[in-house]
């Protein structure tokens, strides 16, 4: 919102007295060209004292400064604080301060605070007034306020200014104005004026603004327009009886800019968000989003934030779909979906909170009606791709996949000590498949609790690890129970050598079952069961390094290191056939093999003067094969080898390769191939392959994002199955950002339509515009 003029009815007195010392030291015509007092500075090429009515003329290049007494203090020490105390938001007390540290006093000094220039001025002391001609100009530390002829009183701190111009610099606003009005406290009235929310340079044309006959800012934040329209580079090109724009830039509330689209399915698309600032900390969005050829789509985003650890976000969609019909069969035809529900919706949304500063909450909820839904709605500010970066960005995790099926739904509660953790964790799933096959339905967890921890034992080299876990499984249809699996086990280090990196570790585990039947299931073995095994492991390794360019002070090094190592590992082959299958705790592979490998690491270092500044791990190669002892595994008793590449050539790019090698096919198994890279300019690009020939799966995706030109910007995905030669989504875009708005134009393709989707904005009005028509 625009700020008022510098305050001059705060300057009422120290004016009053400088007016004194002019009448008691200066005759009828003074040759003087300045004047001071303790607050004011006041030149002009003349300046002339009337008796009556008691007045100051000044004329000529006349500026009048303002100074304030500010109060400087010494610098104080400030409270240094850990890293660690910045990250978990710890309270560091500042450290008191002795008499005799206490350095010199708090001293104040005069600065300006406000300066007003014009060709002439006149002071009346009676009325309290101040009128200015010819390049009035205020200026404060963050506004400037430009026109023509300008009338001010003091006392109250309203005034009339003609042909005026007003600058923002903090909420980069420009007002202007045939004739601008102060009526109060940062309250305005503009007659025939414009307003952008940007900056431009005097005589620019601007980009867009919106134009009125007649402008009404009030407090809060808000300029009314009458007879408003938008104009782009003065030319109108969208009228409105009555709008309302924000003029600072904070969260107001108000209309969001449209989104328009049209696609094969759904049509000709449009939306017009509306946001609700409820609060400093909480708001509300709703979006009456529309499609030709499907419906009324509505939909509404909540958020609130208490502090950063404690936030949550929440939405719904709902569409009464006219295409979802068993008679559309071009539809199904062309988009091979199955779904036959009209009833479409997703409900969605995440919750942090930390309890007594020690036990943390997360809230997870994703229930979708069908499984094409995310499928079918993934682009605009309610499509799955969008909602996905959003949860990503933040709260650190987002989705499962659009195509997954079985939809997690959980609340976890976690607690951590030293070397000991406790979490709950409750567990339902939201079944989107209309028709799943199986009649079994799948499992909630209500709920599981796992209690882990690793303590040394007393004085000794010995540490207790455990590992203890219930679950309550439930369904509707099918076998469920109650599970408890506790697996404990003692390690100790084994001190073969000084050079030799070797350790043991002896564990048991014991797995109760108790089984219980849900709907028509019929469990026909014991409703008891019990699994008890124990397993074995030993590692010997040595690590090789070598310090690259050591050297001198703030010279970087690089380190290479390699650990060869061997380790074998047996867990006791045991009957498992009579328990049910929950997940894969209930199937314990026997083990009895050798593994070895070579691990390699690559790391640079830059040093400073006296410490380590900065350490990147630069590349890694890791390799690994083990050789099985079992009787059963005597024809091919090696494994695939596998390896593992890491390259960070630099901070914003890295490459990573994954692969498994069969030593009896001579071939690859698999392949994992990603890389990203992105600069300081927002260009970003990155790329995985997969090759799976076992489960069919040979796949390339690929992201792109550049800068063009200066002001475009242009980029794109894909995901093709090379395996089926089709490609399963894409999308390009072009974006043109000007200094006071931006357009962008986007295509998303999936096999089964086509979406185009066009969004404008302008600068600092895009988080917010009300509209009334």
């Amino acid at each position: 919102m625009p700020s008022r003029p510098p305050r001059l009815h705060s300057f009422r007195r120290a004016l009053i007295i400088s007016c004194l010392l002019i009448l008691t030291g200066v005759t009828q015509e003074s040759q003087a060209e300045k004047l001071s007092t303790e607050e004011w500075n006041i030149s002009a090429d003349k300046l002339i004292n009337y008796d009556n009515p008691q007045s100051i003329v000044a004329k000529g290049n006349v500026i009048l400064e303002k100074k304030e007494r500010k109060v400087l203090r010494p610098k104080q020490n400030k409270t240094r604080v850990s890293p660690w105390a910045e990250l978990l938001e710890e309270k560091v007390a500042s450290p008191q301060i002795k008499a005799d540290e206490v350095s010199e006093k708090a001293t104040a000094v005069l600065q300006a605070t406000a300066t007003i220039k014009a060709d002439w001025i006149v002071y009346d002391v009676d009325l309290e007034s101040i009128k200015a001609k010819g390049n009035v100009q205020i200026i404060t530390a963050d506004d400037q306020l430009r026109a023509t002829e300008a009338t001010i009183k003091l006392a109250d701190g309203t005034g009339r200014f003609t042909d005026a111009t007003i600058i923002r610099k903090r909420h980069s606003l420009h007002l202007e104005g045939k004739s601008i009005e102060k009526t109060g406290f940062d309250t305005y009235k503009i007659t025939d004026g414009w307003v952008i929310t940007c900056n431009i340079k005097d005589g620019e044309v601007p980009p867009w603004s919106f134009s009125s006959s007649e402008v009404d800012i009030q407090p809060g934040g808000y300029a009314f327009l009458k007879h408003a329209k938008l104009n782009i580079r003065n030319i109108p090109v969208f009228y409105t009886p009555w709008l309302v724009v924000p003029v600072k830039n904070t969260r107001q509330t108000g209309f969001l800019f449209p989104e328009v689209s049209s696609s094969k399915n759904g049509g000709f698309g449009f939306n017009l968000p509306f946001f609700w600032n409820i609060s400093e900390s909480m708001d509300a969005t709703f979006f009456p989003e529309f499609y030709t050829n499907r419906g009324f789509m509505p939909g509404a985003e909540f958020r609130y934030v208490e502090r950063a650890t404690d936030k949550g976000m929440f939405a719904a969609n709902y569409l009464d779909d006219n295409l979802s019909d068993p008679s559309e069969t071009d539809y199904y035809d062309d988009t091979g979906f199955t779904h036959t529900n009209s009833d479409r919706y997703w409900i969605r949304g995440k919750a942090d909170h930390i309890f007594g500063n020690s036990w943390h909450s997360r809230l997870d909820i994703d229930v979708v009606s069908d499984q094409d839904y995310l499928t079918e709605f993934k682009s605009g500010s309610t499509g799955f791709k969008k909602n996905q970066d959003q949860y990503l960005d933040t709260f650190g995790r987002g989705f499962q996949t659009e195509t997954d099926t079985l939809r997690k739904n959980t609340f976890k509660i976690l607690r951590s000590w030293d070397g000991i953790a406790f979490e709950t964790n409750f567990l339902a799933i939201n079944e989107a498949e209309s028709d799943p096959g199986d009649i079994n339905t799948p499992l909630w967890k209500l709920p599981s609790v796992d209690f882990t921890g690793a303590v040394p034992l007393w004085t000794s080299n010995f540490t207790l690890d455990w590992n203890a876990d219930y679950v309550n499984y439930w369904r509707e249809d099918g076998i469920g129970g109650n599970r408890i699996d506790l697996r404990p086990s003692i390690a100790a280090p084994i001190p073969l050598s000084p050079y030799l990196e070797s350790r043991a570790e002896l564990g048991i585990r014991d797995t109760f079952y108790t089984i219980q039947n849900y709907g028509g299931a019929n469990w026909d073995k014991d409703d008891t069961q019990n699994r008890f095994l124990t397993e074995f492991e030993t590692e010997v390794a040595t690590t090789l390094e070598r310090d690259f360019f050591p050297g001198g002070e703030s010279l970087r090094s690089a380190v290479h290191q390699i650990r060869p190592f061997i380790k074998y590992g047996y867990v006791q082959d045991v009957d498992q056939e009579d328990l049910p299958f929950f997940d894969d705790v209930d199937q314990v592979d026997g083990r009895n093999a050798i593994s070895y490998g070579i691990d390699n690491f690559i790391n640079t270092f830059t040093y400073g003067k006296q410490s380590l500044e900065r350490l990147r791990e630069y590349a890694y190669l890791k390799i690994d094969q083990y050789y099985d002892l079992r009787s059963e595994a005597s024809d091919e008793p090696f494994s695939d080898i596998y390896t593992q590449l890491g390259w960070r050539p630099t901070r914003k790019a890295n490459l990573t390769y994954k692969s498994y090698y069969d030593v009896y096919d001579n071939n690859f198994a698999s392949h994992i191939l990603e890389g990203e890279y992105t600069n300081s300019r927002g260009d970003y690009f990155s790329v995985d392959y997969s090759y799976q020939p076992e489960d069919a799966i040979k796949q390339i995706n690929a992201q792109l994002r550049a800068r063009i030109f200066n002001k475009w910007f242009a980029g794109g995905s894909i995901k093709h199955s090379i395996e089926f030669d089709q490609t399963d989504e894409a999308s390009v875009f072009l974006t043109y950002r000007a200094l006071c708005w931006s357009v962008k134009f986007s295509t998303e393709y999936t096999p089964a339509d086509t979406t185009y989707l066009v969004l404008f904005d302008l600068a600092n009005i895009g988080t917010s515009l009300g509209m009334g028509l």
